[in-house]
């Protein structure tokens, strides 16, 4: 007899949503969450008197969010607030220069004809190709289901113009770049969100180069903090009827043969269920929940191919007043080189960054409730390695705190030092002993042309039945919307299965 119709197990934006709607649809359902408050990569803790957020840090697309509360019978604005932000960046270079990109198009484009007035005529090009691309191609497929080659065939043969952008599945981020702009101050400006599916502008997908379109549509921020979403979306389920367990970390997945009945705590509690929904790294889900001895050999090696994710070290700093910042993001960079350089040259070769390109979060910009009266919270996160050449996280974190902090002052001419009253850092071992995030993988796994879409680790599992997977190491990737969509999908699986 099941204890459970459906056990998830970790509590990130994929395993809610999908354990929301499922409950939604009559199914008993409990997550199991390790941490004390969930959400994942998406969440937010305080420390003394501030609150920061942990990994995301902004919302883009955020229709996803709304497309889930819809499919729940709700309005997103009764779970969490939304705070439209505007300007969506600010830009810092290494010789001084500031200038804003505002969300409405057409103001950003005045602004990049101050830097180039051809890359502002291709801005309007980019801009009618990245509207189509993201809205009705890639972000169509967010929340469809992606299992193999008869999933994309179908998809592309019900969505014509999915044929038409193609190409920038197979280009990279930096060749579909420059293909638009050629100055490189503005190739250089879109390029950090080349990051944000994990990889350099080198190897980055192209179709991650129109984030820097999408942004155009909107980016949000919730106030409270990142963790004002998984918390909406937990409430919800509870309302549903889920339940769920903090501070309960599965120890492994029980299985009769190759069909997964249930799991086991690491207290040695076994809990009995028809389906078993992991929300947790892919890797680690095969390879030691469900273990090695319980897999055939192409599954063990097809798993043990994927490489993890970049992980994400963050600095928080608890200011005495505004910094001298003009948006909730400010990135400081040089070059679209340098940001490849800081991947093949540092991160790739274990070496602690230089502070070349960064971002700086600002989120009391947004939501001044998130410090004491007349303070601020600031994030800086950059790319840095898990494994150090010389050294350990432990032993080098301060001196990653002065590197980076030297860097915001003496290269870009931002004055943070003298008006800090807190610090705190995340390494990425942080961040691994705190999320088991394996080497403190931020998006799951590599999310490079040969680990995207069909050919990311499956919704439903191929070897193990009634195993199912939600999140960042499965179909569209890392990220607020991507997650959120890979619970839609496995959710309408998991319905289709065993309603």
């Amino acid at each position: 007899m099941e204890d459970y119709d459906v056990v998830v197990i970790g509590a990130g934006l994929g395993g809610l949503s999908a354990a929301a709607l499922l409950a939604k649809s009559g199914f008993k359902v409990l997550i199991c969450e390790h941490t004390d408050r969930g959400g994942g990569c998406c969440s937010s803790f305080e420390h003394e008197g501030f609150t920061f957020d942990i990994g995301a840090s902004i919302v883009e697309m955020a229709w996803t969010i709304d497309d889930l509360f819809s499919r729940l019978g709700k309005r997103t604005s009764d779970y969490m607030e939304m705070i439209r932000i505007d300007p969506i960046y600010a830009f810092v270079t290494k010789e001084g220069e500031r200038f804003t990109y505002p969300v409405d198009r057409e103001a950003t484009r005045e602004v990049i004809a101050r830097l180039s007035p051809d890359d502002a005529k291709a801005w309007d090009r980019f801009s009618k190709v990245g509207a189509e691309a993201i809205e009705e191609v890639f972000g169509a497929v967010m929340s469809t289901p992606m299992q193999g080659l008869l999933d994309a065939t179908r998809i592309t043969l019900s969505n014509p113009k999915f044929l038409r952008y193609m190409r920038y599945m197979v280009q990279s981020f930096e060749s579909t770049l420059c293909s638009f702009f050629k100055d490189d101050r503005v190739r250089a400006s879109m390029s950090m969100q080349s990051y944000y599916i994990g990889l350099p502008p080198a190897l980055c997908p192209g179709y991650a180069a129109f984030l820097a379109y999408s942004e155009h549509e909107g980016i949000f921020y919730p106030r409270g903090g990142m963790i004002s979403i998984p918390a909406g979306i937990y409430r919800l389920f509870k309302e549903s009827g889920g339940e769920i367990r903090f501070g309960s970390t599965v120890r492994r997945v029980l299985l009769e043969g190759r069909k997964a009945i249930g799991v086991e705590l690491a207290d040695g509690t076994q809990i009995r269920s028809r389906i078993v929904l992991s929300n947790i790294n892919a890797k680690v889900l095969y390879l030691e929940l469900v273990g090695r001895e319980n897999l055939p050999g192409w599954a063990i090696r097809a798993i043990e191919s994927y490489e993890v994710s970049i992980p994400c070290p963050m600095i928080m700093l608890g200011l005495d007043q505004a910094p001298d910042l003009q948006a909730h993001h400010t990135i400081c960079y040089g070059t679209m080189e340098e940001m490849n350089s800081a991947y093949f040259d540092y991160f790739k070769k274990g070496k602690l960054p230089e502070g070349g390109m960064m971002i700086i979060c600002w989120p009391t910009h947004a939501d001044p409730s998130l410090a004491p009266e007349g303070k601020h919270a600031l994030n800086i996160v950059t790319l840095a390695p898990y494994r150090l050449a010389e050294g350990s996280w432990d032993q080098l974190k301060e001196r990653y705190l002065d590197i980076m902090l030297d860097a915001v002052e003496s290269r870009f001419h931002i004055q943070l030092r003298d008006h800090i009253v807190t610090a705190k850092v995340s390494t990425p071992l942080d961040f691994e002993r705190a999320l088991l995030h394996p080497q403190g993988a931020v998006y799951g796994l590599n999310n490079d042309l040969f680990s995207t879409a069909m050919f990311r680790p499956g919704l439903r599992s191929r070897v193990i039945q009634g195993l199912y997977l939600a999140g960042a190491s499965t179909h569209f990737g890392g990220g607020v919307p991507t997650t959120i969509g890979s619970g839609i999908a496995v959710s309408g699986i998991i319905e289709k299965d065993y309603g």
